[in-house]
């Protein structure tokens, strides 16, 4: 079995009632919504990571105004290659609270995400997302003294 760990940094970024999410496909190349962010490089700082994430996904240069919490989420899925192995896949999901200090909402080019935009957060729900959008929302608005929801409330 494979493993593979994967620490990334992401930024909930409310302003007059809207979020700020990036849209990337799916493993099934359908679009969905994420929040801005991803994987941290080697020797990276986290609060760095989420800063150069944004500026990439949204053009938008950040302030960090705080730390939400981490989201920890373990999985095991097979690949459907010639070896059909099993990866045994951990994201660890480092979750910040920021406010847009300058740049221009653009969509970022040849990379992970091919789109940018503010949504209101009432229509969150009916948006194609991931779990972590949904996450991150209740990390804001609980702000949970350990940073985490038990594992069966989350």
């Amino acid at each position: 079995m494979r493993e593979k760990l994967r620490v990334a940094a992401y930024a909930v970024c409310v302003r007059d009632g809207q979020i700020l999410l990036a849209r990337s496909p799916a493993d099934d190349g359908t679009p969905e919504w994420v929040l801005p962010g991803g994987g941290m490089e080697h020797g990276e700082d986290p609060y760095d990571t989420v800063r150069r994430e944004l500026m990439e996904e949204t053009g938008y240069r950040v302030e960090v105004t705080g730390l939400l919490g981490i989201d920890s989420q373990h999985q095991r899925f097979a690949r459907h290659d010639l070896l059909a192995r099993v990866t045994d896949h951990h994201h660890v999901r480092i979750v910040y609270s920021a406010e847009i200090a300058g740049g221009e909402l653009r969509n970022e080019v040849n990379g992970s995400t091919d789109m940018a935009a503010w949504h209101d957060l009432d229509a969150v729900p009916d948006l194609r997302h991931i779990r972590l959008v949904d996450t991150a929302l209740r990390l804001w608005r609980e702000r949970p003294a350990a940073g985490r929801f038990a594992h069966d409330q989350a």
